[in-house]
């Protein structure tokens, strides 16, 4: 006999085959739907980090690049500091050395005034007579005069009698034998020199002494 219902419908099969209707279509569907969405998301985030990644390189390099600038500014800035400074120590240097030598060349040329008033003194003492002795004491005291005018300026006089030999203020004019004397001094001045504020004007013209042959 067979188990039908009055209807004549079978209640088994039907519901065992909805069942293997539904349960692969499910089974199946999902893992489907499931891998492009997780497919796409990925390749988003990795896009994202890539321009992220780019993003930073450039801002490293403009970075860097701004670093190189502000450092080359500065070298720059501190050049013209230093040129500045070099400018202002040259200027006053200039004007300090003005006011101590602008008047080298004058006192260079008051110099040979000098030598004519002491070989006038010198010639007036050699002479015999009262008047003689009375004009060299009158030209001795305008030479001591006129020396202390240019002393109060810087002009000092270089007088080396009895000194040893010094080439950076004596010029030697000849050298001769001298047994009295200590050998490479001065024992005798033709002309005495002139320094202005330490700088020489007119090297002193003298005469060394050497030990005897």
């Amino acid at each position: 006999m067979s188990s039908e219902n009055p209807t004549g419908e079978n209640r088994s099969e039907p519901a065992s085959g909805m069942a293997g209707d539904h349960a692969p279509t499910e089974a199946g569907t999902k893992p489907h739907a499931a891998a492009p969405h997780g497919s796409s998301e990925a390749s988003d985030a990795s896009d994202t980090t890539d321009g992220l990644a780019s993003d930073a390189l450039a801002l490293a390099a403009a970075l860097a690049e701004v670093a190189a600038v502000r450092e080359q500014l500065r070298d720059q800035a501190l050049r013209a500091q230093a040129e500045i400074e070099n400018i202002r120590r040259r200027a006053q240097r200039d004007v300090e050395n003005a006011h101590r030598f602008g008047i080298e060349k004058f006192c260079g040329e008051l110099l040979p005034v000098i030598d004519s008033l002491e070989k006038a003194v010198d010639i007036a003492r050699r002479a015999e007579g009262t008047e003689a002795g009375a004009i060299a004491e009158g030209v001795e005291l305008s030479l001591r005069l006129f020396v202390g005018a240019l002393a109060k300026v810087g002009v000092a006089q270089i007088d080396p009698m009895g000194a040893p030999f010094d080439p950076q203020q004596h010029e030697a004019m000849a050298m001769v034998p001298n047994p009295h004397a200590e050998p490479n001094s001065v024992m005798d001045v033709m002309q005495k020199g002139y320094l202005l504020n330490g700088r020489l004007v007119r090297a002193a013209k003298v005469v060394v002494s050497k030990a005897p042959a």
